[in-house]
């Protein structure tokens, strides 16, 4: 994978985790870079959460590093923003950069005491391991329940050169974003203003992370950040931006269908397809409420072919449509015709359904233009089981 230029990365155990694991990470840029972000619309917004909005209006989108801890959300606790601030000036002393410029990000659990000094003893030596090679270093930290790391490139060729994106991001439970994901980082070596940046990841963040659940729980520390340090020396034409704007979107995709194909316990990667409703909003509002319904998901993960469930999901959805008009297929077969049964083979579906990909369409015949498409997986009893000793 070939990296953007002019980042370094680092990671180390800071004793914050219970088990020894790297849970300290590090993203620098050489040189400042215009930065966006965007983040959970949970009320109970973590700390670091709070922070990184403050520091990104207050140094107008110009951000120099991202600093990371794992194992815990630094969340509804009385010492949160002390923590924050403390963690992000002690490291901003030792980079040498404007506080404002560091933006903190925390994940694992809620309402426990983070112990700050783990941080500020260790970022002298977080700052010391730093390397351009160390990319998958913080991938891996800043897993919790993760089973696989999850990141993806893009590249651009423009006039005199290639440009390029990395992105990495975490996430396996508490998901259903709603404006980011659990967390996530892309960064660019191309030149883009912090304004160009934030309508590009608004608009791609609608199309992957916004995009995808796990659980329908939306987590108190979601943040997808996006850097631009235009360390290529490349100088992009409209055209190339809105070549740009693709690529970024085609890669948050991805991030986000290996999230949800990483669901805690999930076996299969679910995607909904929705078509005919009067608007592409009310179409992903039915594609959430099928993608989130535990009926749904229990049904593909005991491959049990009942389009049934599916109906019931659209219809809770609160978007209108006739049930005579609405067709359903799973795994490309054709189960519900004009809102009856169609004849298939339930035995052939079944074995369809046993794949680790699972597609389900809802059309609605008529003149509606209106489209989703919905990233999700299935629950199994894996789930049950992770998230009923998540403390312990």
């Amino acid at each position: 994978m070939k990296l953007p230029v002019g980042y370094r990365y680092s990671a180390l155990y800071a004793g914050i985790r219970k088990t020894q694991k790297d849970d300290l990470a590090l993203i620098v840029s050489d040189v400042p870079a215009a930065a966006a972000g965007v983040f959970t619309q949970n009320k109970a917004m973590a700390a670091p959460v709070i922070l990184s909005k403050e520091n990104l209006a207050a140094s107008q989108g110009t951000v120099r590093a991202i600093l990371t801890n794992a194992g815990n959300a630094n969340c509804a606790t009385r010492t949160g923003m002390k923590v924050a601030l403390a963690t992000t000036r002690a490291l901003a002393k030792v980079l040498k950069v404007p506080a404002n410029q560091v933006l903190p990000a925390s994940t694992g659990v809620i309402g426990v005491e983070l112990d700050g000094s783990k941080i500020i003893s260790n970022v002298s030596a977080l700052a010391d391991g730093l390397s351009a090679e160390r990319f998958g270093d913080v991938v891996n930290a800043i897993m919790t329940t993760d089973l696989a790391p999850k990141k993806a490139h893009a590249s651009l060729a423009v006039k005199g050169g290639v440009i390029h994106l990395a992105g990495m991001t975490k996430g396996s439970g508490m998901i259903q974003p709603l404006m980011a994901t659990t967390l996530g980082y892309i960064v660019t070596d191309a030149a883009l203003t912090a304004p160009e940046l934030q309508r590009m990841l608004r608009k791609a963040a609608d199309r992957s992370y916004n995009a995808m659940s796990v659980d329908g729980d939306t987590s108190t520390n979601d943040s997808v950040y996006l850097l631009a340090n235009g360390a290529s020396g490349l100088t992009m034409t409209g055209g190339d931006k809105a070549l740009f704007a693709q690529a970024l979107t085609v890669l948050m995709e991805d991030l986000a269908k290996q999230i949800a194909r990483d669901g805690e316990g999930a076996k299969k990667l679910v995607t909904i397809d929705i078509a005919g409703t009067r608007s592409d909003k009310e179409a992903m509002r039915i594609a959430r409420f099928i993608g989130n319904s535990p009926l749904v998901k229990t049904a593909i993960a005991g491959s049990d072919p009942n389009w049934g469930r599916i109906m019931m999901a659209a219809g809770n959805a609160g978007v209108d449509f006739e049930l005579k008009n609405v067709d359903i297929r799973m795994q490309g077969l054709l189960v519900c015709k004009g809102g009856l049964a169609r004849d298939f083979s339930e035995a052939e579906l079944t074995k369809l359904l046993d794949e680790p990909d699972c597609h389900i369409s809802f059309s609605i015949r008529g003149d509606g233009t209106g489209r989703a498409r919905f990233y999700t997986c299935d629950f199994t009893e894996g789930y049950i089981q992770i998230n009923g000793s998540y403390r312990t």
